[in-house]
């Protein structure tokens, strides 16, 4: 039976690339090691690196004025090195409050400086996006906002729509998946384990004007640091920036960010359809602010979740248990994830209800 997942992350990576990795496994072109036994100084190793830089460049065209860095700690890390390296004295940092992440990372900046919730959809237990009207102030630092929402299935529909002189966000969940102007953002940064690659590296694309020397920071915890050293100021974490380029070439060879974004619609569709046509199962977030990337849904009786989730792995599909603060199911559908497996998951659905629903 063939099996597929849908889990939140760490997820799947493409199998093409699943493939190469493996047949270079113990021999990276030709030099008898794997690439995760090379030196991190040594040009094997580098090439890969600045690889990784430039198709990140090309994929999302990014600009000259913004600097790439390959880091590591995940988005929580981020959640403190942000408003370590951007919240000056006298300055607040604003920050969209859209889930769970975000109240993470607004509690991590209130432990380094001053920060305020400008805007919060928790009313609505963060089943819809809440409205940005907010217009930037001498004293802001910068606004954060978190792209998309893995727990609640929500996401911005247009990254293109917020406007601030230092736009900050957290696009770990949804990054590579539509394209955005990227000059529009002064720093995004993104765990890989969803769409990039294998957990253990984090992408920052930062303005370069940000990369302000700061003595009273710890170097590791300073981007100007990390620029400087071009990422490698310690040792990166080689075997998941190897992978994450291989990430990278794949989108590459499938058309891009673009060709993602159109398969990603596609997969949701099929999904959402399934849901809004049953009458039998409940989508979590409000059709306006639904993610492509992460699609909420419950049931009315929890006894008939856990039999949904027995039943669905009893036929091949994994992953699909919602987060404990909003149980019922996530189908995460990142972009390694095919259009048939999300067939395959409406199919099952719509054989469930038939099932159950009466």
């Amino acid at each position: 039976m063939e099996r597929i997942f849908f889990q939140a992350g760490p997820t799947t990576l493409p199998k093409e690339v699943m493939k190469r990795a493996k047949s270079e496994w113990d021999d990276f072109k030709e030099t008898g090691l794997n690439i995760m036994e090379h030196s991190h100084r040594g040009a094997t190793y580098e090439e890969i690196h600045e690889q990784a830089k430039t198709l990140m460049r090309k994929l999302l065209d990014i600009p000259e004025t913004h600097d790439v860095l390959f880091l590591q700690g995940g988005a929580s890390l981020q959640f403190a090195m942000l408003p370590m390296n951007l919240l000056g004295s006298g300055k607040t940092a604003k920050y969209v409050l859209t889930g769970s992440w975000s109240e993470k990372a607004f509690k991590e900046a209130t432990k380094i400086g001053s920060a305020e919730a400008v805007v919060s959809g928790k009313e609505t237990d963060y089943r819809s996006l809440p409205e940005v009207d907010y217009q930037a102030g001498d004293q802001d630092a910068y606004l954060h906002i978190t792209s998309n929402n893995t727990i609640y299935g929500t996401q911005w529909p247009d990254l293109n729509a917020f406007s601030h002189p230092t736009l900050v966000a957290d696009m770990s969940s949804d990054i590579m998946s539509k394209p955005f102007d990227v000059s529009n953002y002064a720093l995004i940064y993104a765990g890989a384990q969803k769409n990039l690659g294998p957990a253990g590296v984090t992408a920052v694309i930062i303005r370069k004007d940000l990369l302000k020397e700061d003595e009273s920071l710890p170097s590791i915890l300073s981007y100007h640091v990390h620029a400087k050293s071009r990422s490698l100021y310690n040792t990166p974490p080689t075997y998941s920036i190897y992978l994450l380029n291989l990430v990278l070439q794949w989108i590459d060879e499938q058309g891009g960010v673009k060709e993602m974004e159109t398969r990603n619609r596609k997969k949701a569709d099929i999904i959402y359809q399934a849901i809004d046509s049953s009458g039998f199962y409940n989508g979590y977030a409000t059709p306006e602010s639904r993610s492509h990337m992460n699609v909420t849904f419950t049931l009315e009786n929890s006894e008939l979740e856990k039999t949904f989730i027995k039943e669905s792995e009893e036929n091949g599909i994994f992953g699909l248990k919602g987060h404990r603060s909003v149980g019922g199911f996530r189908a995460s559908i990142y972009n390694a994830v095919s259009k048939k497996s999300c067939e395959k998951l409406a199919d099952f659905m719509h054989n469930f209800q038939e099932k159950y629903g009466k």
